[in-house]
Parts: C-alpha cells; structure tokens; sequence
C-alpha cells in the first residue's frame, strides 16, 4: 500500500499522496499520478492503480485543472486517473466517490460538511487563492443546506512563502485583497503566502479558524517527499489529494 499523509481533524476518508511508492523513473520517480506530464502512460496507469486502491474508494473523480473557480457537483466516477470535467473544485454526497485534486506546488483544501453528510475538494494555485475558491466550495456546501460554522477544512501540501518568489505586482494584488500577512518581504524580491490567503478566504466564508488544519508541508523544500513544479522547472510529477464519504 502506498503511503498516504492524512489530517487528525477530518473524520472521514481522505489522504495526501508523496512522490513514494509508485513505479515512474526519473524525473517522474516514483508516484507520478499526472497523464500530461511526459511520463508513460502504463507507469501512470500503474500508479493509478496503486492510488485507487490505497483510497479505498468505490470510484475516483478527477478534474481537468484550469486555474479558475468553477465548481463540479459529482455523483458517479471512474475507475481510473480520467477527469470528468473542467474544474478546479468538486462536491459530493455520494459515499464512497473520491474527490481528487492533483498538484505540484499549488494547495489542495478539503473540506467536510459533517452537518449534511458532503464533502468538497479544491485546487488552489495563486489564481485559485486570488479567486477563493475554497470559499466557494464553503458557498456551493452551504447551498446544499450546510453550516459554514460546522465544516472541517484541511490545507495540504504545497510552495509555502519560504519559497514562493512572485512579482511586485502580484505582491500588491494578494495584499490588497487579503491583508500585508501573506506576503513575506524579507526576501530580495516577494515571497507570496498561498495557503494563508486560502486560510483567510475560508474563515470569511464562515469556517472556524480552529476547524481549520493546515499541515505546514512546502513542497519545493521537500524533494524527497513532493514534486515541486517551480523547484523542477516544471520537469516533475503531480500528486493526488482525495476525500470521500465512508
């Protein structure tokens, strides 16, 4: 089985993937769970296989990424790594159906609606935080009759502002929108915060700052553990977040 990083505060089904355990070479080593990244499509499959099956799931639910704030209400999946359509979030009532976000350097955020028996998953590079498009999974739950108040949130792995170089100008636009805190000025150029503005978004859209884990992870630090697409420069592998009903 592969190995799986989870959250103590999320009380159904859920897991970060690593770069472990799966069979890609170099520079994909050894998880690769991305179809467009190079690697071969049997290795992906493989590693899919292995994924799928480490979820536990019934059925996975995959996004084709866009960088945008759509948001996908799904009951059915696949069997595999296929997206079933242009997102960059998801929800679902349907047990057993994994939500699936892939990165490598952007932030997944899962959240749980325990209140109404949802879950939802997002994928936040800066144009996604800059969106807030973990509030907009918060909006989309509580459309089906959720509490904001009541709702578990879990901010993965991603470029933390240790690493995280941006330009003046995008400096400037996060700051306006989410306050000096998430951008680092110790740096001879600005470092961006992604996952704090992803934080700040959620406890606007009425999430509890202490129903809110963030498990501190960079992935440009950590090339033993995560693919990094900017430490790669962009020759590297994408990992998988998933959550699911029981």
């Amino acid at each position: 089985m592969i190995p799986l990083l989870r959250s103590a505060l999320l009380r159904v089904s859920h897991g970060f993937s690593t770069r472990a355990g799966g069979v890609s070479p170099e520079p994909y080593a050894q998880l690769n769970l991305g179809r467009k990244v190079g690697d071969a499509p049997a290795n992906v499959a493989e590693n899919g296989r292995r994924f799928f099956e480490a979820t536990g799931a019934r059925a996975l639910a995959c996004l084709d990424q866009v960088h945008g704030d759509r948001v996908l209400e799904l009951a059915e999946g696949r069997p595999d790594l296929s997206p079933l359509g242009e997102a960059d979030a998801a929800i679902t009532r349907t047990p057993g159906l994994a939500l699936c976000i892939g990165t490598a350097d952007c932030l997944p955020i899962l959240i749980h609606a325990p209140d109404v028996g949802w879950v939802g998953a997002a994928h936040a590079g800066w144009r996604g935080a800059e969106l807030r498009i973990g509030a907009r999974v918060v909006e989309a739950l509580v459309a089906k009759g959720a509490s904001a108040a009541k709702m578990q949130a879990v901010l993965g792995p991603c470029i933390r502002r240790c690493c995280y170089e941006v330009s003046e100008e995008l400096a400037q636009r996060f700051a306006r929108a989410f306050g000096d805190a998430v951008v680092d000025r110790t740096h001879e150029k600005p470092h961006l915060d992604i996952a704090l503005a992803s934080r700040l978004a959620l406890e606007q859209a009425g999430v509890l700052p202490s129903a809110i884990e963030d498990l501190g992870l960079c992935t440009a630090c950590d090339s033993e553990q995560f693919f990094s697409h900017r430490r790669d420069r962009g020759q590297t592998g994408r990992m998988l977040a998933f959550i699911a009903l029981p």
